[in-house]
């Protein structure tokens, strides 16, 4: 399972770093650092990351990111 965030919509709330931690880290007050490839065992923790995010910048899914490369 991939994941995107975009970037330009993330606000920085960090919802997503304290429900998936092993795949969203803050970097700083503001910025937010992911692993686009879900690891195993975390599909559940990014789903609820995910609905989480105030301004809905998380995309999942196996389409996520394939424009991206």
């Amino acid at each position: 399972m991939n994941v995107v965030v975009d970037l330009n919509r993330c606000q920085g709330y960090a919802q997503c770093a304290f429900l998936a931690p092993e795949v969203f880290t803050m970097h700083g007050e503001e910025s937010l650092l992911y692993h686009p490839v879900v690891p195993d065992g975390q599909l559940e923790q990014v789903r609820r990351a995910a609905v989480a995010c105030p301004v809905q910048a998380i995309v999942m899914g196996e389409e996520a990111g394939a424009g991206a490369r």
